[in-house]
Order: structure tokens, then C-alpha cells, then sequence
């Protein structure tokens, strides 16, 4: 054993080396070897990193295993936003950071990656195929355009409402899984060189997916973060012999009147957000119109097929609302695609050569990850150390303890899913603002409304994972525009809770 060490250790030092020979006389191969080492360089800086910090010691009130997951987190976004390697093998990675890292058994991992949240990922890109291949998104698209007119700005704006609307009544993943290849398609009749308009697909789908998420905190139907919240309250505060705690029974109606303006407000600053952010290439897609009524005469009026698609969508939309608690989001995504398989509407082929399945793994990764952040207490001592650094900053009580705790919940929900971003902080600020003597239920709405402030990573969201999986976004985009957009949301989130919901009684 000790030979064959020393054969292998020999056998590394020839090789290091022999390259280094080749880059002291300037061969290709040297050279090669230095353009990797260069083009990989964040990657060797997140493992360098991710080394450094296995090795300290252990946070007082934190778990090794806790502190291990904030590691391999931090190593995860350093991949994200640099990307220096494909994605999918940032997923793979964290895939098997928490079997040897963690020790946590194979089958444990892939149990968790597999939700209801992956499948309904998986679902909603193939229903989207199925969608493209009856070329209903070029109809839906001409829609949109005839109400906003060709010009770009116009666009983004009817975009985000109309993904906006419906998102805050059905849910941000099915809007998202409609509308992507609506914009898709508009993107690509402007030019077939996706290096030509990579601006305007930005707007376009960073419209959708800011739409999604801003209205998403509309209804109590918007999100599930909101059926979450709505529980703690009413766990927590509510007493049947009391009636004064009546109060904490929030019906729909009555979480509408305070949440549904504050996505109003933000509805046209979507827009005004990315087009100060990113310049498109175009300013009219006018182009792309003409093209799509040729397109659009070219195949008449509505075919038996299309009404089929349209009839199979609409049953699984109606399926997501009437039953999706319970036989599952991702059930039903999934059970709509066979659908169209089984009646031919849409080929295999077409569907898995379509499909980003890379997008698919990703985001799994990033539950599985998310769900060891709960589980080892490691969100919970981050919560706890935020919140105990605003006290020497005064930031205890008033408006600067409601933007401390959005803050808290932007950084959280942009890390993991933003149902189990409030999951995970609801009991904390809810207790803290009894501790602080702050109302329980604009603590609640804070935290709610912030955990759709999921703008920066690619898998802070369904939506933002669906729109990346068109292949037009890359990571940075998400940091460039997202930061922006997270502090336009903070602001109106702050004027509402100070200016509008005194007004209305909370």
C-alpha cells in the first residue's frame, strides 16, 4: 500500500512537472493548460474557500453538520453567479457534498431531491413543449401584442400584467410555464441569432418572472408561503374563547386588501426597473409582428388539435386549483403532459430534446439543499445571529426592525424555496414581534410579502428557474437586475406597512 502511494504521488509530481516544462517554453499545451486554470479560476476559488472554512472551528450554537450546509451554501452561490462550470454540475456537486460531506445516506438525497416541487418543474417544461408544438404561444402572443402595441417598453408593461394577474390567483408556476413560450416566441421572430437580441430577452423574461413574483403575494392562492403564513397565525394567536384574537382568522378577501396594492405599486416599476438596468436592442419588435400575423395566416383558423391543446390545459389549470392539495402540484403538471403524449399532441422526441433537463436537477439540488439548512438548524442560527446584530443598531423595534426582518427573509428566500424560507422564519419573527411589541400580523405580512423578493439566484424561484431554462439568461443576469429590483420592492413593502396598512386597520 505504502508503494503504491508513493507510485501514485511520483506519478502526480512527473505530470505537474512535465506541464510545468510545457508552459516555461510556451507550449499549446501549456498555454491550454493555463486557459483552463484561468477559465475555472472561481471554481478553484470556491473550493479553496469551501477548505478553508471546513476547517475552523465549529460556531457556538451551531451544529458541525449545520455549519457544514452554510459551507457548502456559500460554495453553491459562488458557483451560481460565476458559473465557471455548467450548472447541472453545481447540482451534481451538492448532490454529493451531502453524502460525503454530511454522511447522509444516497437514497436520503434522492428522496429529497425528487418533490413535488421537481416534478412540477419537470411538468411545466414539458407542457410548454407541448404548447410551442401546437404553436398556440405565437396566438397567445399576437394577443398580448394587438392590446399593447409593438413597442418594447409596451410590451414588458402588458406582459407583466397579464402574467401578474393570473399568477396572483393561480400561482406563479403555471403563469410562468404559460407565458414562457409566448415571450420565447417573440424573442426569436425578432432574430434567429440569440447573440442579437440577449437585451431584449432579458425584459422580456425577466417581465414574466418579476410579474409572477410580485403578484404571487397577491391572494392567499398565490403561494403557498401565504396558506403558511395564514396557519401561524392562526396557531399561534388564535383562541376560540377570545375575540379579540379574532383577528388572526385572515379569510381571502381579507389578505387581498392588504397585499394585493402592494403588488399593484410594483407593477410598473417592473418595467421601468429593467430598462434602466438593460438597454434592449430593440426598441419596436415590429419586425417580429409582421412575421408572426404572416405566420398566423399561413395556418388558418383553429385546428381540431388546437382546441384539444387548449381543452388539455385548461383541465390541468383546473386540476392545479381544485386539487393540487391534494394530489400535488407536480401530479398534476406531470399527469397533463401524458395527456398530451398519449393523444399524440406532442412526440417524445419533441419533448425530450426540449426539455432543459439540467434545469430540472438544478433545482432539485437546490431544495435538497435548502430542506438540510431546516433540518440542521443552520437557517435558524442565521436568523437568530441577524436578528440579534440590529439590537446594538437600534434596528429593535419601528420601521427599522420591519426592514431588518425583510432583509432577513430576501437573503433566506434567495437560498431556498420561498414557502420554506416562511416555514423556517415565520416562528421567529412572529415571537420577535411579541418581543418587541410589534403587531403579529404586520411581522407576518413582512415576512410573507419579502420571501417573493427572490430575485437574485437562478432557483430562488419556480419562476426564475423556468424563464432561465430558455437558454437567453445567464446567472449574472439575475445579480445585475435582481439587486435592483429587490431594493425597488423593499421600498414599496416599507411605504405600504407605514403609509397603507395603518389606513386599513392592521
Amino acid at each position: 500500500m505504502k508503494n503504491n502511494k508513493l507510485n501514485i504521488i511520483s506519478g502526480v509530481a512527473a505530470m505537474l512537472s512535465y506541464f510545468g516544462r510545457r508552459v516555461v517554453h510556451g507550449s499549446p499545451m501549456g498555454r491550454d493548460f493555463i486557459n483552463l486554470l484561468w477559465d475555472r479560476r472561481w471554481f478553484i476559488i470556491s473550493m479553496v474557500v469551501g477548505a478553508i472554512l471546513l476547517n475552523l472551528p465549529t460556531p457556538d450554537g451551531l451544529t458541525r453538520e449545520g455549519y457544514t450546509v452554510l459551507t457548502m451554501s456559500l460554495m453553491a452561490v459562488i458557483l451560481f453567479i460565476t458559473e465557471p462550470i455548467p450548472l447541472p454540475t453545481v447540482a451534481l456537486m451538492i448532490m454529493i457534498g451531502q453524502i460525503v460531506l454530511l454522511g447522509i445516506e444516497s437514497t436520503t438525497v434522492a428522496k429529497s431531491i425528487m418533490s413535488d416541487s421537481v416534478l412540477f418543474i419537470m411538468g411545466s417544461l414539458m407542457l410548454a413543449v407541448a404548447i410551442v408544438k401546437q404553436k398556440l404561444d405565437k396566438r397567445i402572443a399576437f394577443q398580448i401584442v394587438r392590446f399593447t402595441g409593438t413597442k418594447t417598453v409596451n410590451l414588458s408593461i402588458g406582459i407583466t400584467f397579464v402574467s401578474g394577474v393570473l399568477a396572483s390567483v393561480v400561482g406563479e408556476h403555471t403563469v410562468a410555464a404559460m407565458m414562457l413560450p409566448v415571450a420565447v416566441t417573440l424573442i426569436t421572430l425578432t432574430s434567429d441569432d440569440p447573440r442579437k437580441v440577449r437585451k431584449l430577452a432579458i425584459v422580456l423574461l425577466f417581465s414574466i418572472s418579476y410579474g409572477c413574483a410580485i403578484a404571487g403575494i397577491g391572494t392567499p392562492s398565490g403561494g403557498a408561503r401565504n396558506a403558511i403564513m395564514i396557519g401561524f397565525w392562526q396557531e399561534f394567536f388564535y383562541d376560540p374563547s377570545n375575540p379579540d384574537t379574532y383577528k388572526y382568522l385572515i379569510d381571502y378577501v381579507t389578505w387581498a386588501i392588504y397585499s394585493y396594492p402592494v403588488f399593484l405599486m410594483q407593477l410598473p416599476l417592473v418595467t421601468g426597473v429593467l430598462l434602466l438596468t438593460v438597454k434592449p436592442e430593440y426598441s419596436h419588435i415590429t419586425r417580429a409582428v409582421v412575421k408572426l400575423r404572416a405566420q398566423l395566416a399561413e395556418e388558418g383558423p383553429m385546428k381540431p388539435s388546437d382546441w384539444g391543446t387548449i381543452g388539455i390545459f385548461m383541465l390541468t389549470l383546473y386540476c392545479w386549483v381544485m386539487y393540487s392539495d391534494t394530489l400535488g402540484l407536480g401530479t398534476v403538471a406531470v399527469g397533463g403532459a401524458v395527456i398530451f403524449l398519449i393523444f399524440g399532441l406532442v412526440r417524445w422526441e419533441d419533448v425530450n430534446s426540449n426539455v432543459n433537463w439540467g434545469v430540472v436537477l438544478l433545482y432539485g439540488a437546490a431544495i435538497s439543499l435548502g430542506v438540510q439548512m431546516k433540518d440542521t438548524g443552520a437557517a435558524v442560527w442565521v436568523a437568530d445571529k441577524f436578528l440579534a446584530g440590529l439590537e446594538p443598531l437600534g434596528a429593535d423595534s419601528g420601521p427599522a426592525l420591519w426592514l431588518g426582518v425583510s432583509a432577513l427573509t430576501t437573503l433566506v428566500t434567495n437560498t431556498m424555496s420561498n414557502g420554506a424560507a416562511v416555514a423556517v422564519l415565520g416562528p421567529i419573527t412572529l415571537n420577535l414581534a411579541n418581543v418587541a411589541g410589534e403587531s403579529p400580523l404586520l411581522m407576518g405580512f413582512i415576512t410573507a410579502i419579502s420571501s417573493a423578493f427572490a430575485y437574485l439566484t437562478v432557483v430562488g424561484t419556480p419562476a426564475c428557474t423556468i424563464v432561465y431554462a430558455s437558454g437567453y439568461l445567464k446567472p449574472s443576469d439575475f445579480i445585475k437586475v435582481g439587486w435592483r429590483m429587490a431594493i425597488v420592492s423593499t421600498v414599496v413593502l416599507m411605504f405600504a406597512a407605514y403609509f397603507y396598512w395603518p389606513l386599513v386597520g392592521l
